[in-house]
């Protein structure tokens, strides 16, 4: 876990900063107190581009508090650590956030960082044979191989695997996943040597790495998860109620992010350089850009455009097991910082 803290605005001015762009004091702090300070966690994957854009271009300086920002390794370990308290605004997929709202904790997503962000690519043997026999070509592919077609993908109620199993027992009717494909748990990181070593034939995966992948020669696009659960959400904001109960505090960072989502398209390779300088671990700047021209790449700020397919996804990550039901929309999302801003 790394820590980096930025340095503070004064509280009047940063609140004098957001009030100049007309979105103070729209809402009540329902009796909360002013915050000092708050701690930013996030996931260091390609789809939170806009917390890269927030650190690298100063966005933290104008939240009227004292930033924190905290790297973790994955979503379970920052379901952990908001549940505990350590942290207060999260960056991360939007079924961990479900997890922590199935737990009763007091929080709500703020805005929306990603959607439509997979691919699902195969062997090249496997995307002919998909194109030739569509539905068909898992059962043909077994018949001919003695074993089912082998998946590689992040754990069970993940983003990535709810869409999955989206798109075999939903969108392709096939059946019950595990009754089709045998798969196989493999982090994104390592999807691409293990789909190159032969040890897999197909993955879903979130770019830069579906851009690595791609410009492999014997590998091809399955389906884009935009056209298998249109508008689906990948990651997002999300924040404790001691952060939403702030309105000043939680405008700004609704803001600030809102203006990372336009500096991201108006700026692309400038925001990739921003991503790959955060992200490291293999993420140059040059794959960084490319993946900007992905259609798996599509930022966005407006949690009410990925409402209705939060409810959707949520029904297979209470399948799976990771929640007891499905969560509420009204008990998920907390719009109001970001209506307000829209005024």
């Amino acid at each position: 876990m790394v820590e980096l803290t930025r340095r503070r605005l004064l509280q009047g001015a940063g609140a004098s900063a957001v009030a100049g762009t007309g979105v103070a004091g729209c809402l009540g702090r329902g009796g909360g107190d002013s915050l000092g300070s708050l701690t930013v966690a996030y996931v260091p994957i390609y789809p939170n581009m806009q917390h890269y854009v927030m650190e690298q271009e100063s966005y933290y300086d104008e939240i009227p508090a004292d930033v924190t920002i905290e790297r973790f390794s994955s979503g379970p370990s920052v379901v952990k650590a908001f549940a505990s308290g350590d942290v207060d605004v999260a960056l991360f997929g939007i079924t961990p956030a479900m997890v922590l709202a199935d737990k009763g904790t007091d929080a709500g997503v703020l805005a929306a960082n990603s959607r439509n962000g997979f691919k699902i690519l195969g062997t090249s043997d496997l995307v002919d044979r998909y194109e030739r026999e569509g539905n068909a070509a898992f059962e043909s592919f077994e018949q001919e191989r003695g074993r089912k077609v082998r998946f590689g993908a992040p754990p069970d109620g993940s983003v990535p695997d709810i869409v999955l199993r989206y798109w075999i027992q939903e969108d392709l009717d096939l059946g019950e996943m595990d009754a089709v494909i045998n798969k196989s748990k493999v982090p994104p990181a390592k999807a691409v040597q293990t789909i190159q070593s032969g040890d897999i034939d197909a993955t879903i995966i979130q770019e830069p790495f579906a851009t690595i992948i791609g410009r492999e020669d014997g590998f091809g696009e399955l389906a884009w998860s935009g056209d298998i659960l249109e508008d689906h959400p990948v990651t997002v904001l999300f924040a404790s109620q001691r952060v939403i109960d702030d309105s000043d505090v939680s405008q700004a960072l609704v803001e600030q992010h809102v203006a990372a989502t336009e500096f991201t398209a108006e700026s692309p390779d400038a925001a990739a350089v921003d991503a790959a300088s955060v992200i490291g671990s293999g993420v140059s700047e040059d794959l960084a850009k490319a993946a900007m021209d992905s259609r798996a790449s599509d930022f966005l700020s407006d949690p009410h455009a990925v409402t209705g397919q939060a409810a959707t996804m949520g029904e297979f990550v209470a399948d799976v097991g990771n929640i007891e039901e499905p969560v509420a929309t009204d008990d998920l999302f907390a719009v109001d910082a970001y209506d307000a801003i829209q005024q």
